[in-house]
């Protein structure tokens, strides 16, 4: 699995629209491929078979909005706010696109099959960034974790949960980004030093 190549590039773009139209199940490495403007054959040079080119295109995915989390955690600002960006920024970069797919579930399904791991580990390192910026902001005397009897990593897991939650309940778009939004005021008001 080669993702960093221009042309491997263009295979995942290609290949994340075919899946959208088509779902998982009823692409196959020809639609992919004439989606990329290639052969079959030259399309195997780049990826073994379909799960390959999923699971790079799913890690792809997750680095590109892993690296937006971390670049809104780095932001100047309240620290809600930045948390609210991150949190914005890893869902709906990992969700519009497919959301909107009439074959999203079964792509989402599909992602935890093949790409748990890469899913889980992104889960992780966002939890861990949020607890690194609440524990910045209790240091920096700008909230106060103990008026909720908390560590940073555990507030970090339940904004972690809460985005899941918010996600299944209501999907994404503008729900989410309401839900995020008050999910930072509660927190605001339980944690912010007066």
């Amino acid at each position: 699995m080669m993702i960093d190549t221009p042309k491997s590039q263009q295979i995942l773009d290609a290949a994340l629209a075919v899946f959208c139209r088509y779902g998982y199940r009823k692409t196959s490495m020809l639609d992919i491929a004439q989606a990329a403007g290639m052969s079959r054959a030259a399309l195997y040079l780049h990826f073994k078979n379909k799960e390959d080119v999923f699971r790079a295109g799913s890690a792809r995915a997750h680095a590109t909005v892993m690296a937006q989390v971390a670049a809104a955690l780095a932001e100047s600002g309240p620290v809600f706010t930045r948390i609210e960006t991150a949190l914005l920024a890893f869902q709906q970069g990992l969700m519009a696109e497919i959301a909107a797919s009439a074959h999203g579930q079964e792509l989402f399904d599909a992602n935890m099959t093949l790409a748990a791991d890469v899913t889980l580990t992104a889960r992780a390192t966002l939890a861990a960034s949020l607890a690194g910026a609440l524990e910045q902001a209790e240091a920096a005397g700008d909230i106060a974790l103990r008026r909720v009897d908390a560590t940073a990593a555990q507030v970090a897991a339940l904004l972690v949960a809460a985005i899941d939650g918010i996600k299944h309940a209501h999907g994404g778009g503008e729900a989410l980004r309401l839900g995020i939004a008050l999910q930072m005021r509660v927190l605001g008001a339980a944690l912010l030093r007066m």
